[in-house]
């Protein structure tokens, strides 16, 4: 028997855990960082002390600034969000010395619920590439009912299992938890938007697309 969708409480509780699970590594290392400052005395490890601050300082902020609008409110209802910004809190998202960005959507205004589907299609889409390659980010159609492809290309490229039955709000028959919410949150968007989102190899490719 599949198990029961979340809703409601549920739901916000595990996005809440998602959002932790993202945050917590480079916070962490602020905190270790700052641990060695306090104690050590040798002026070159509290230099390498330092770089390791400053990084994760810069990662935990990238990784705030897309999450408040991949998760969040963002905004009032039937608030418009701009496509540029959410370029760029992609490219600090994502973009490493693994991960390269492709990004050929139009700077626009759209309606949050589909930049937050954007956005969310991407952490989808780079789930298939665990080793780092290109996500190439393409509009399908334009205006306000645009639609999106994402393309995910790198070493060994695959589907990871059970993420496709998550993207059409399939539960299956394990609970979802903070690991398999993301992908679920992904297709209730697509349906707030009037879209379906699928998942498939074209080639070496996984493609997230929503149409």
């Amino acid at each position: 028997m599949p198990a029961a969708a979340p809703e409601g409480l549920d739901l916000a509780a595990l996005l809440c855990s998602r959002v932790c699970h993202d945050l917590i590594s480079p916070v962490g290392a602020i905190v270790n960082g700052l641990e060695v400052l306090a104690e050590e005395k040798d002026e070159a490890t509290k230099q390498f002390a330092l770089e390791l601050i400053a990084k994760s300082s810069r990662t935990a902020s990238a990784k705030l600034q897309f999450c408040r609008i991949a998760f969040g409110a963002a905004g009032s209802a039937g608030a418009q969000l701009d496509t540029g910004d959410a370029e760029t809190i992609s490219r600090g998202f994502f973009e490493d010395d693994k991960t390269k960005l492709v990004w050929t959507i139009p700077r626009s205004l759209l309606q949050k619920n589909r930049v937050k589907l954007l956005l969310n299609m991407a952490i989808v889409a780079a789930q298939a590439i665990p080793r780092g390659g290109i996500l190439t980010v393409d509009p399908i159609g334009a205006g306000e009912t645009m639609g999106f492809k994402i393309a995910a290309s790198g070493t060994n490229a695959k589907i990871p299992a059970a993420l496709v039955p998550l993207l059409s709000g399939q539960p299956g028959e394990e609970a979802i938890d903070a690991h398999k919410i993301q992908p679920f949150y992904t297709g209730l968007l697509a349906k707030a938007c009037g879209l379906s989102v699928s998942m498939t190899m074209e080639g070496d490719k996984a493609v997230v697309a929503a149409r």
